[in-house]
C-alpha cells in the first residue's frame, strides 16, 4: 500500500471521528507532531500504528492497511477510549496473531501503574498483558517494543499532568493564588499523585540513558517551567510577586518542588520524614519569602 494512501485512509477516520488531530494523537498514545508528520507526507506510519488508528476508530484493519478492498471497511464509530470494548483486529500485513482487546491507552495505563510498583525494568510485556487481560501479541500489536511502551507511558503521564494543572486553574485569574493551586497539584497527597510521581523518577533515571524519552523530558519541563514563569509574570504585573527574573525563579521552585516530592516519595505515609503536608508548606513559606509582595 502506497504511503500516500495509508495517510489518506487515516485522515478520512479522524475526520469521520469528529475530533481533532489533536486528540487523535492523544488516544493513539503518539506525539502530535509525530502524527502530522505522517499525515503530511514526510514520515510514514509504522504497522503497529495503523494497527492502534483501526482499534480506537472502529474500523477493519485491513482495509486501513491496505490488504482488504474498501467494502471491507467498517462502519465508522466514534469510540472513545472510556467506552471501547474488547474484540479482535486482525493484523493481516504483518500476519501476526490477531490482537485481541489490548487497547492502547488502557495498556499504556496498566503500563504506568506497572512501572509505579515495580519499576520499569522489573516490569514484563506478560506482566502488562496480565493486567490487560490479553496477550503479549496484543501489546506487540500496539507497541512493538518496550522502549516504545515506555516512551508512550511517558507522554501518557505528562498529558495527563498538563489537563489536570489546565483543570485545576482554569477559574483562577489572580496569578498568586494560580501558583499556590499550582504547588497544591503537584504536591503527592493522594495515593494516584504518588503513583505519578513514581513512574517520574523512572523516567528521570531512563531519560539519561534514553534519547527518545531523555527529549520527551527535556521538552516536558520546558513547557512546565514555561507555565510556572508566565503565572510568576503575571504576579508581577499584577503587582503580588516582587519584580524578580521569571523564568530564574520558575527554574528555582520546579526543583524545589522536583527535590521535595523526591523526599516525600522516599518516606512511607505515616512514618517519621518528609510528608505531603511538610512538602506544600515547604513551598508556601519559599514563595512567601522569595515572591510574594509584604
Amino acid at each position: 500500500m502506497q504511503h500516500d494512501e495509508a495517510a489518506e485512509r487515516v485522515r478520512q477516520v479522524i475526520r469521520d471521528a469528529g475530533v481533532s488531530q489533536r486528540e487523535f494523537a492523544r488516544r493513539m498514545v503518539i506525539d502530535p507532531s509525530k502524527l502530522s508528520r505522517s499525515l503530511g507526507g514526510p514520515r510514514r506510519f509504522t504497522t503497529a500504528e495503523l494497527a492502534r488508528v483501526a482499534d480506537i476508530a472502529g474500523v477493519d484493519a485491513g482495509w486501513l492497511l491496505g490488504t482488504q478492498p474498501e467494502q471491507g471497511r467498517a462502519p465508522s464509530q466514534q469510540v472513545t477510549p472510556s467506552a471501547a470494548r474488547p474484540r479482535r483486529v486482525r493484523n493481516a500485513a504483518a500476519g501476526r496473531p490477531a490482537a485481541d482487546s489490548g487497547r492502547p491507552l488502557e495498556i499504556v495505563r496498566q503500563t504506568v501503574r506497572l512501572i509505579a510498583e515495580h519499576g520499569f525494568h522489573s516490569v514484563r510485556v506478560s506482566d502488562i498483558a496480565d493486567a490487560c487481560g490479553t496477550s503479549t501479541a496484543a501489546i506487540h500489536y500496539h507497541f512493538p517494543g518496550r522502549d516504545e511502551l515506555l516512551e508512550a507511558a511517558a507522554r501518557w503521564c505528562m498529558d495527563e499532568d498538563t489537563a489536570r494543572r489546565a483543570a485545576g486553574t482554569a477559574d483562577t485569574h489572580h496569578a498568586g493564588d494560580e501558583l499556590r493551586l499550582l504547588i497544591g497539584l503537584q504536591t503527592p497527597y493522594t495515593s494516584q499523585q504518588r503513583r505519578q510521581w513514581s513512574v517520574w523518577l523512572d523516567l528521570w533515571a531512563e531519560a539519561a540513558r534514553s534519547t527518545a524519552v531523555g527529549e520527551l523530558h527535556v521538552e516536558y519541563y520546558r513547557q512546565w517551567r514555561a507555565t510556572v514563569a508566565e503565572v510568576i509574570g503575571r504576579g508581577i504585573a499584577q503587582e503580588v510577586f516582587r519584580p524578580v527574573d521569571p523564568e530564574a525563579a520558575a527554574l528555582s521552585l520546579t526543583a524545589l518542588i522536583d527535590g521535595l516530592a523526591t523526599q516525600v516519595l522516599a518516606t512511607t505515609p505515616g512514618e517519621p520524614g518528609t510528608s505531603a503536608k511538610d512538602m506544600h508548606g515547604a513551598l508556601l513559606r519559599y514563595v512567601d519569602a522569595t515572591l510574594t509582595v509584604g
